[in-house]
């Protein structure tokens, strides 16, 4: 056993020699090779002697290491089989870590989350996550019920840029919308593709979510989400004929608008969040028989 860290470039190489291993395209795997990188991301992620960790992804194990000497426990899925060998290696070292070889969407994360706070005063989730499958995962995080403060993962650069948009931004979307609805959003770190091994095509970037109780809070959070993507379906049409579309019905749409005291002309894009719900609550008056008081 080496005392190098797994990020090392020397390190890696001789773990994927010895294991004859390849970076699999379709699982979206990069392995990072510079460790500063991921002692960085451990640091951030708000972890400590009394917090359970979550990782998505571990590869052979490069972050799930520096996660393992700040936290009290991680739990790390890893879809990929193959690795499950190498990981049982590299992380030798560290009885806090335990591996579920699973696909995280298949994940009960609710249940794993009320298991681990047996132990724990926190849970966090923190992962270099694979760009092909980054909105679906973070997206069944966000919809569980799952008890997770702060949620620290490294994604594809322009991916962070829609999380943290601001509004009349050309970044700014539904996704922007209805992750700040949620949490607090903040790019910690900008990561450069020249730390990964194979190198991506794309640059990355560290994205901070922090739970956040809402000034606001819409009576039904999902029709909310629904009404927002809605306004975003066609990014050059206008509110008007967006919000037409999405209540089938130009009357009520008007009437949503002008009673939230917006432009019919307007585009989502240049709506606070604020500005969505007004639009909301009109809507659900409008609805009154299917629209649940706060």
């Amino acid at each position: 056993m080496t005392d190098k860290p797994i990020a090392t470039v020397a390190r890696t190489n001789e773990i994927l020699r010895r294991y004859d291993l390849f970076a699999r395209k379709s699982y979206g795997q990069n392995f990072i090779v510079e460790p500063g990188i991921v002692e960085k991301i451990a640091r951030l992620c708000r972890a400590d002697e009394t917090t359970a960790v979550i990782e998505i992804g571990p590869g052979i194990g490069a972050l799930t290491e520096q996660l393992a000497r700040i936290a009290h426990q991680v739990v790390a899925f890893e879809i990929d089989q193959r690795l499950l060998e190498v990981l049982a290696e590299t992380l030798s070292p560290y009885s806090n870590v335990e591996i579920v070889n699973q696909d995280f969407l298949q994940a009960d994360l609710e249940g794993w989350v009320q298991k681990l706070k047996q132990n724990n005063d926190q849970v966090v989730l923190c992962a270099n996550l694979p760009y092909y499958i980054t909105t679906p995962i973070l997206f069944s995080i966000f919809e569980s019920r799952a008890e997770i403060p702060v949620i620290t993962v490294m994604v594809q650069k322009e991916v962070a840029d829609r999380f943290a948009a601001q509004v009349s931004t050309k970044d700014y979307n539904a996704l922007s919308v209805i992750v700040q609805y949620l949490y607090e959003v903040r790019v910690v770190m900008k990561v450069p593709r020249t730390i990964f091994n194979p190198r991506p095509e794309v640059d990355s970037a560290v994205v901070q979510f922090e739970k956040r109780i809402p000034e606001r809070i819409a009576a039904d959070q999902q029709q909310f989400f629904s009404l927002v993507k809605g306004c975003f379906k066609q990014r050059r049409k206008t509110l008007l004929n967006n919000v037409r579309e999405y209540l089938q019905d130009r009357e009520k749409a008007v009437r949503a608008i002008e009673g939230a005291g917006l432009d019919l002309s307007a585009r989502a894009e240049t709506l606070t969040l604020d500005q969505f719900l007004d639009l909301y609550e009109q809507i659900c008056q409008l609805h009154a028989e299917s629209c649940e008081k706060p």
